[in-house]
């Protein structure tokens, strides 16, 4: 496929943009050469500005659940548009999104709209330590929440380490309340809570682990560290960016039967447009400004556009089937794909929960990111290259989610498959 325009485009982009790219990981730095320049996208295809065509699993990193420019959003958003855009002013939008929200999400009695998952994450953080009066918080290892400086942490040996920075331009300090533990592993959480006794406000994680692979949550895993930190007045925070609205209409902790303290929300509930929203308890959020002590405020929080996307990805998502649908079609696919790696005798670990799913180039069992990082980056790299060569876009990363879309057809995922199967071969 000729790439000469993208390539052009990216060399341009360079002289203006860090790494020519708003995000790092469009960047292509993980499986090198160029980044592809997105021209536009229709249903479950993307087309760049060489005009090349391709299937897409990467729906925005997640929140085009119906697919690109799907008709209802772009009428939706296009006719709240002609009326305004921003007035830093309430709407009644934002109470309709609020409102489907609350009766969506187990766990959130009222709700904050947000402009971005990070904002979510950032500010549901100092909610919990406002509503406790602790300092430590508890992470676990692979888990991204964001770029806040006190959650660009990583994971040491041992049961628990305090974090150390991951990131350029964050002392030391910033992350020094931070502590880093191995997903799926209550023993560790236990032990951790037990060596800071009243000192932790809250434990925030991935429910299902989206940004190291797909990793979902061991049988009994979410219920044990639900009674941990519910006995020692820890703040249970889901981040829920990715899998609300995505594994299920109200998300993981639907799915697993777990409710936390709090919940962080992005992706679909902005139906592709910037946004984010963090919810919980009553009590817990009454500390929140006005009504509250902790302060957190946004210009541009709750704007018509975001909103109207929002409601009309979620009113969409809940009529009968929908669900249904998307695990049909992510089954068959990550069935495809499996037998694909079998029948060439690649070593693979599969990993799928609802729509999203994960192919790992590693003989070993993932279930937490130490077993993600066995996985084969080169030969990921071959993967990456061969599939977008026959017009197949995954996440170019070895360690970012595939996501499936009620857009994809039986034949957009059977030549999927196929193209899989070929490229397999020649690995």
């Amino acid at each position: 496929m000729e790439s000469n325009k993208s390539l052009s485009a990216w060399k341009n982009s360079q002289q203006f943009i860090p790494g020519g790219v708003n995000s790092p990981v469009r960047n292509f730095g993980k499986v090198g050469e160029h980044p592809r320049f997105i021209e536009r996208g229709n249903g479950c295809k993307i087309y760049d500005i060489d005009g090349n065509e391709y299937i897409d699993y990467v729906a925005s990193w997640g929140p085009l659940i119906l697919g690109h420019a799907h008709p209802s959003i772009v009428a939706a958003v296009s006719h709240v548009a002609a009326r305004g855009t921003s007035f830093g002013a309430p709407t009644t939008l934002e109470t309709d999104l609020a409102e489907i929200i609350v009766d969506a999400v187990p766990s959130i009695e009222k709700v904050r709209l947000v402009n971005s998952g990070t904002e979510a994450t950032m500010s549901a953080i100092r909610v919990a330590r406002g509503y406790t009066g602790r300092s430590k918080i508890l992470k676990i290892d692979g888990c991204y929440h964001g770029h806040v400086d006190y959650l660009l942490a990583k994971a040491g040996s041992g049961v628990a380490t305090f974090g150390l920075s991951d990131s350029g331009g964050v002392p030391e300090d910033f992350a020094r309340n931070t502590l880093t533990i191995p997903f799926n592993d209550a023993e560790a959480l236990k032990t951790t809570v037990e060596a800071n006794p009243d000192e932790i406000a809250c434990l925030i994680l991935e429910p299902v682990m989206g940004n190291m692979g797909i990793i979902p949550p061991r049988d009994g895993y979410l219920n044990e560290i639900r009674e941990i930190t519910e006995q020692h007045g820890i703040v249970l925070i889901f981040d829920e960016v990715i899998t609300g609205f995505r594994v299920a209409y109200g998300g993981a902790q639907s799915l697993y039967n777990v409710t936390p303290d709090m919940t962080c929300l992005g992706k679909i509930i902005g139906g592709g447009l910037p946004v984010g929203a963090y919810g919980g308890k009553q009590e817990i959020m009454k500390c929140v400004a006005p009504e509250g002590d902790v302060y957190q405020a946004g210009t541009l929080s709750g704007n018509p556009l975001a909103v109207t996307a929002g409601l009309t990805t979620l009113k969409e998502l809940a009529k009968p089937g929908i669900y249904d649908r998307l695990e049909k079609c992510a089954s068959v696919l990550a069935n495809g794909l499996a037998d694909a790696t079998n029948k060439h005798g690649i070593d693979a670990w599969h990993s799928r929960v609802g729509s999203m799913l994960m192919l790992y180039f590693t003989s070993e069992t993932v279930t937490d990111a130490d077993g993600a990082r066995t996985a084969d980056t080169d030969r990921f790299r071959e993967y990456f290259w061969c599939l977008l060569e026959r017009g197949v876009y995954v996440a170019p990363s070895q360690f970012e989610a595939g996501f499936v879309s009620l857009v994809h057809s039986e034949e957009d995922i059977d030549k999927t498959i196929q193209v899989a199967y070929e490229v397999l071969a020649k690995l």
